[in-house]
């Protein structure tokens, strides 16, 4: 059944109203937000929660989850780290990092799909599995004594670019091709998907893989930022990631939302975490502030789901 019309709407553009709203807001009430540096220092922060969220977008478009990508980030960025600190190059650091990512999302897609067992069971024990493996791998400690050239890729505007190229590829991928409406058909209904010929299995592993791939992305990026292997990196990305695409408008029970409006959701936690710190919120109260904002997104799509 179609949405109505103010449903739909709300569904669309809400998101662009808000964030333009809170960009107004910030303006007015603090003198520190329009600097050059804190814009750029919004730009480059964002662009980590950004790519998270674009892979992140695949997942809950199939009415899945996965709760793995912060610990996801620490790994891949210390596994990048540690093939920098031996000697193996760029191309082969990011090609660890970017490995490790699709190899995780590899395992959840087919935890999922073979063992049938729900995504967010799935990405959970994942996410603990990973996170410890991160300490393990480093004995807890950080990886230092980088090259001086990982440096560069969180440097200036490389960030946004990244970004920016990750989100065409994911609008690319949604809109333009058959994966897109595959992914979309499964969210929207799993069996008849299925009876349309939709070999389903395949299109949620090639999704968690491709969440996967963002996530380890995203920790070559960090860990360049911080030109560390930080064991502990990633916290909490997970919940800003899925918070920045419910509150773009996609659905969390599958089949509708817009890559844009994920970015623009992108954008708005981060400008959102970026207020607080300017206020100078407490850590503690950020996270109580955010898991209000992830409440009344999920209760807007709730309620956009029984309007439809």
């Amino acid at each position: 059944m179609e949405p109505k019309p103010i449903t739909r709407w709300i569904s669309t553009y809400a998101i662009f109203g808000a964030l333009l709203l809170e960009c107004v807001i910030l303006v007015a009430t603090s003198e520190a937000f329009l600097t050059p540096g804190n814009l750029m220092n919004v730009l480059r922060q964002n662009a980590f929660t950004a790519i998270l969220a674009a892979g992140m977008s695949f997942a809950i478009l199939t009415g899945g989850i996965d709760l793995s990508v912060g610990s996801v980030v620490a790994l891949a960025g210390v596994l990048c780290a540690d093939v920098l600190q031996r000697q193996g190059g760029l191309a082969a650091g990011i090609a660890a990092g970017l490995g490790l990512g699709v190899a995780v999302g590899a395992l959840n897609g087919l935890a999922v799909t073979r063992l049938r067992i729900p995504p967010f069971i799935v990405t959970l024990a994942m996410m603990l599995l990973v996170r410890g493996a991160a300490y393990k791998y480093t004995d807890a400690r950080t990886i230092s004594g980088l090259p001086e050239g990982f440096a560069a890729l969180s440097h200036g505007l490389v960030p946004a670019v990244v970004m920016a190229g990750v989100f065409a590829a994911a609008w690319v991928l949604l809109m333009r091709t058959p994966f897109g409406r595959h992914v979309y058909a499964t969210g929207g209904n799993r069996e008849a998907a299925h009876l349309a010929g939709i070999r389903v299995p395949r299109v949620l592993l090639q999704v968690y893989m491709l969440c996967g791939l963002c996530a380890g992305l995203a920790g070559v990026l960090v860990a360049s930022r911080l030109n560390a292997g930080y064991p502990k990196a990633g916290e909490f990305y997970e919940l800003d990631a899925i918070t920045a695409v419910v509150v773009g408008g996609t659905s969390l029970f599958g089949g509708r939302g817009s890559i844009w409006g994920t970015l623009a959701g992108a954008f708005f936690i981060g400008i959102l975490n970026n207020g607080l710190n300017l206020f100078h919120v407490e850590h503690y109260d950020q996270l109580v502030v955010k898991g209000v904002v992830l409440l009344l997104a999920a209760s807007l799509d709730r309620w956009r789901s029984d309007g439809a």
